[in-house]
């Protein structure tokens, strides 16, 4: 298989994306690895009067969904990129 080589530029757009991808990656892990993105968080709250109760606490929470959905965004600029950036090779 006939592997392209790639230039200095390219090289540098191909690194870079894969920084911002694993760096999307790490967040996601950071936020405790959970499958969809919440804006909101069911907690346990304690009361004098009620006892304990539940209630909805605004608190983001980084989700797979999130992740995946910059990953791709990230990967479909950086492939025009890395087209539009080549060298003509002369025969």
């Amino acid at each position: 298989m006939n592997c392209p080589i790639l230039n200095k530029t390219q090289k540098n757009i191909r690194l870079t994306a894969l920084v911002l991808i694993a760096l999307t990656f790490i967040i996601w892990i950071f936020y405790g690895g959970e499958f969809f993105t919440k804006t909101e968080v069911l907690v346990e709250v304690t009361d004098e009067i009620f006892g304990t109760t539940k209630e909805w606490k605004d608190q983001f929470v980084w989700g797979l969904d999130l992740t995946l959905l910059i990953s791709g965004i990230i990967t479909i600029i950086t492939l025009p990129l890395l087209y539009f950036t080549r060298t003509k090779i002369e025969k």
